[in-house]
């Protein structure tokens, strides 16, 4: 935000501040006045009741009539009329009602009193009560909001302590709203006026004290260089922003003391984070090389026996005697036991190849047919039963070929001995299934695929399931495994998004449950 905007800001929210403060004196000042004059309506109602008695009463008397009466004689009788109409026309009320003590009408005067009947009912109620009435009735708009459109006042007439009659009268106050609005319209005009002023007074006072200080920190800060001594200079004075000042100075040379530290953890935690993860590829490389390991004394035995048969054949090609038809006989087979030893080898040598640790995409199914493939010619899988069922509608993700295939060859592995360690086993089997995961068993609320390899064998306590996962940790006989092969598979699957679980039970088998993401 410009300085600019930071004034045209400053200014709107002065002028708001003051006007609702400027609003709310008016507010209470205009009821406070209300107030006043509606207590002056009701002084000037009691005035006009008591001019009324005191004229009733000495007229009456005047006529000596007794003291329950109080018709004035016919003599007098014009002039009262005359007089009490004179006193409700000067004082501005709608009408006037004077009642016997019968509560008979002796008076009234008025045009068009739409509160005839109820004045003429609190005349008769005070009679009655010997209390003087004050209410209010109808509505009409104020000045913030409507209020009471009438004062009715009644009160007992009294001639020698006793009770001869009542009168009541209606005063409008209507007057009262009008000059209030009046006066209102001066005091928001007044306020404008003033709340324009003032904002004007306060908007440069503010820029004074606050914005030109904030423009010239602006200023340093703009031009503040790694090199440079200082950034901020002292205000004048020791107001807050002299001391800003300081407090920012100190804490960039604070800055400026710690950023070379800074910089050399930086490339600590650089160096660090490589030499991290070189150990890990050389941790995944490690574990590869013991599968290659593994699968390599099982092919050397596996091309033994094709070799022994070139070998024969050979041997009965050198001799004189076999017949042209049976030499073609022999080197065909010799070329199809040739090419078997090919295929293992090839197959052998494409899983021991370095990958380049590209993702790509990659079809899970496809890598799951390859791994079969090079368990078919190793002797621990010669007793044991592959039954793939890969029935998931999408096998396709994004990895790393090389690393996907490791994993699933660690978990056939891994599945191999633990069948071959139970002594009374008499047929092991492996069952590598895929399907789509459910929606309780996805969390990610994405498409994953599962993948499953079951085997029957000697199965996991539950002690040690929670601990397989853990580098170097393992079950197995001095020689048959590293501790790598379960942690590295984690580490791989992990880093693709996915997860992976065990679910065993001794003596029962074990089920390796994959989850991966599906593009």
């Amino acid at each position: 935000m410009t300085f600019h905007g930071l004034k045209i800001n400053i200014s709107i929210n002065l002028a708001m501040l003051l006007g609702i403060a400027m609003i709310l004196i008016d507010f209470v000042m205009t009821m406070s006045v209300q107030k006043i004059l509606l207590e002056s309506e009701i002084s000037k109602g009691n005035l006009l009741l008591s001019a009324i008695e005191t004229h009733l009463i000495n007229s009456s008397e005047s006529s000596k009539n007794n003291i329950t009466n109080l018709t004035p004689s016919s003599d007098s009788g014009t002039n009262f009329n005359v007089h009490l109409t004179h006193l409700s026309d000067e004082s501005g009320c709608s009408c006037a009602m004077v009642l016997d003590i019968n509560k008979n009408q002796i008076y009234f005067h008025g045009t068009d009193c739409m509160l005839q009947d109820k004045l003429q009912a609190m005349t008769s109620e005070t009679i009655g009560s010997g209390k003087q009435i004050t209410e209010s009735s109808g509505t009409m708009w104020g000045v913030f909001r409507t209020q009471r459109r009438y004062l009715i006042q009644a009160k007992p007439l009294l001639r020698k302590g006793n009770i001869v009659g009542g009168t009541g009268v209606v005063l409008p106050l209507e007057g009262i709203y009008v000059a209030l609005r009046r006066v209102q319209q001066i005091l928001f005009i007044y306020i404008l006026i003033n709340t324009f002023v003032l904002t004007l007074m306060g908007v440069r006072r503010l820029s004074r004290i606050i914005v030109k200080p904030l423009h010239r920190l602006l200023k340093r800060a703009e031009d503040y260089r790694d090199d440079a001594d200082f950034f901020f200079t002292g205000e004048k004075g020791e107001n807050e922003f002299s001391q800003l000042s300081k407090a920012l100075n100190r804490m960039l040379k604070r800055i400026s003391a710690d950023k070379e530290k800074l910089q050399l953890t930086v490339r600590s935690l650089e160096k660090a984070n490589a030499d991290l993860k070189q150990a890990q590829k050389e941790i995944v490389r490690a574990e590869k090389l013991a599968s290659v390991g593994r699968l390599s004394s099982g092919i050397a035995h596996e091309i033994g026996n094709p070799i022994a048969i070139v070998t024969g054949y050979l041997e009965l090609l050198r001799r004189d005697d076999v017949a042209d038809d049976e030499k073609d006989e022999f080197i065909s087979r010799v070329e199809a036991e040739i090419s078997r030893i090919n295929t293992i080898i090839r197959q052998l040598l494409d899983f021991s190849r370095s990958s380049d640790g590209e993702p790509k995409t990659v079809s899970v199914h496809e890598l799951i047919d390859d791994i079969t493939n090079i368990l078919n010619f190793q002797p621990l899988m010669s007793d044991i039963d592959v039954e793939l069922s890969l029935s998931a509608e999408e096998d396709t993700i994004i990895a790393d070929p090389e690393r996907l295939r490791q994993v699933f060859l660690n978990l056939a592995i891994n599945a191999a001995d633990a069948i071959s360690s139970l002594k009374d086993c008499s047929e092991g089997k492996l069952i590598i299934s895929s399907e789509m995961a459910s929606e309780g068993e996805n969390t990610d609320h994405r498409p994953m695929l599962k993948l499953m390899f079951t085997d029957n064998g000697c199965g996991i306590s539950e002690e040690n399931l929670g601990n397989i996962f853990d580098p170097f940790y393992t079950t197995k006989d001095p020689g048959k495994g590293t501790g790598l092969g379960l942690s590295v598979s984690f580490m791989i699957i992990e880093s693709l998004g996915g997860k992976i679980r065990a679910v065993s039970e001794l003596g029962k088998g074990t089920r390796m449950e994959i989850y991966l993401p599906v593009i």
